[in-house]
């Protein structure tokens, strides 16, 4: 029986109570699976296997749980807004997951119960993709309905995360929220997260270090600023630079250094690699560098005070 309810789940990751009943299980036996722990309710009439609820992270919860929604729906929707993006993308930060998002495809007026919000929205057939077997919204809808449920910062992300992984470009989300989304409520961000988006921004840190940048009022850095020696060779290429101010900044984050390990090596020859790379550039350039962290990020003035006596300093 198990086994017939866990190639549902692979497919579509919880399975109804009506497929339980099919299985095999009684009401009787379904309240039994629940109480022993083997099964979780996901939400009224369905359910995932407790093992791999408990195996997931908060975007895996989400994922499943606006899956249990979709299947449960008594009117035809998609995912969309953040449903949608943890679907189409990894790449954002603190996204609030305590809701499944999903728009409606009769354009009726939606509602907002027990964890769903419905959105009303006029959804044409190139609004819907489809992604590990569920329909979305496509990325550029997607990126857009979000600025209107979150704040700039998050918005940035996940922007400047489908801008660099090309699933959508910049025109393309400045036409659709010309043609559709700016009627929209909430929108009053989503201008101001498209003049801030950059595609070349490669990380989660990165754009959060360009967003502190903008709320702090410092001027906007140039990002993935490339480095050469005096006879023109390429040197290096650093996350952000004010070439003017004669300041590169590099943001020192987990990932970075995962992705730079080689084979046998651990993070300590990474960071002693970034040192000598940043003392090689420090040497043709005679510029200054700053080195951001996470922790610096929740400290924004003291940062932003870092930043401009670096600036300041070039300039005297």
């Amino acid at each position: 029986m198990d086994d017939f309810l866990r190639t549902i789940v692979a497919k579509h990751r919880v399975f109804l109570y009506r497929e339980a009943i099919d299985a095999g299980y009684n009401d009787k036996a379904v309240r039994h699976q629940l109480r022993a722990g083997e099964w979780h309710k996901v939400r009224h009439g369905s359910f995932t296997f407790s093992d791999l609820w408990t195996a997931g992270d908060a975007a895996e919860k989400h994922r499943t749980f606006a899956r249990a929604v979709l299947r449960t729906s008594k009117v035809p929707a998609v995912l969309s807004h953040s449903s949608s993006i943890v679907e189409l993308t990894k790449t954002f930060w603190d996204l609030d997951l305590s809701e499944a998002h999903i728009t409606r495809k009769d354009g009726r007026t939606g509602r907002r119960a027990a964890g769903v919000r419905q959105h009303q929205g006029r959804l044409i057939a190139d609004d819907i993709t489809q992604v590990n077997g569920v329909e979305v919204t496509f990325a550029t809808r997607a990126a857009l309905e979000l600025s209107t449920v979150t704040d700039i910062e998050r918005s940035l992300i996940v922007v400047n995360g489908l801008l660099h992984d090309k699933l959508t470009t910049i025109d393309a989300l400045r036409e659709y929220n010309e043609a559709s989304i700016n009627r929209w409520p909430g929108t009053l961000r989503t201008g101001l997260v498209l003049r801030l988006a950059d595609g070349r921004i490669e990380s989660v840190g990165e754009t959060r270090t360009l967003h502190l940048c903008w709320r702090q009022g410092i001027p906007r850095p140039e990002p993935q600023f490339d480095i050469y020696d005096e006879r023109g060779t390429w040197v290096a290429r650093v996350d952000f630079a004010w070439p003017e101010h004669k300041v590169f900044l590099e943001f020192d984050g987990k990932v970075k250094y995962q992705s730079q390990l080689q084979p046998g090596e651990d993070p300590g020859d990474v960071v002693f690699r970034e040192k000598r790379r940043e003392d090689l550039i420090r040497r043709i350039t005679g510029w200054t560098c700053i080195r951001l962290t996470w922790a610096d990020l929740y400290s924004p003035e003291e940062t932003a005070k870092r930043i401009r006596q670096a600036l300041s300093q070039q300039d005297a």
